[in-house]
């Protein structure tokens, strides 16, 4: 395909552009540099970004997101075929705490070291530390308050070891009937009139 810039390029011709230009990056690549690179608009940038990812649902791809970055990753369902061809071992599991940690980031971040040890009522350095060697959470800035304590947010490899083509696909958090009703009960202390 050989586009000049006296022709009027298709939006699924951009699309096959874009597709290019994510396969050769060894890394995500923002929305606005695919604008300035390909000299359009961002709403079309955005409108073949949709034609891939709607190709890619029957497909071993897929169009994963972060925040205004894409790039293009193997469909979850096949990593156990990818990583045996590559001869790498099969993805490690995490503790507990560790899916306590990720769950709490992924759902409310940024969050804070201390914001996470509030929730879960434990310290977490080395689980904070063990998520961020494998990749999976990563600071994405500084509280603007004493201390400036980091920011955590999860990553691009944090999508693609849970399967997910972007945060949107997080399962909603379900609570109970009962821990809903327990958030919003006080207990008083004995012998004290009732409010």
């Amino acid at each position: 395909m050989t586009l000049t810039n006296d022709t009027p390029i298709t939006p699924e011709q951009l699309a096959v552009i874009i597709e290019s230009l994510l396969f050769v990056a060894d890394h995500p690549v923002a929305v606005s540099d695919l604008v300035k690179t390909l000299d359009a608009s961002k709403q079309q940038v955005e409108q073949a970004l949709s034609i891939l990812d709607d190709l890619y649902q029957v497909r071993g791809l897929r169009l994963q997101r972060n925040g205004s970055n894409v790039q293009l990753v193997t469909a979850s369902d096949v990593t156990g075929y990818v990583e045996k061809f590559l001869g790498l071992s099969i993805s490690s599991k995490l503790s507990t705490a560790a899916m306590e940690v990720l769950g709490i980031v992924a759902y409310r971040q940024p969050m804070t070291r201390p914001e996470i040890e509030a929730i879960r009522g434990v310290n977490c350095d080395g689980v904070l530390r063990t998520l961020l060697s494998k990749g999976l959470i990563e600071e994405v800035g500084r509280l603007n308050t004493v201390g400036h304590p980091i920011q955590y947010g999860t990553t691009f490899e944090f999508l693609q070891y849970f399967g997910l083509s972007s945060l949107d696909e997080l399962p909603a958090l379900a609570m109970e009937q009962d821990e809903e009703a327990d958030l919003f009960t006080f207990e008083q202390p004995a012998g004290t009139p009732p409010i």
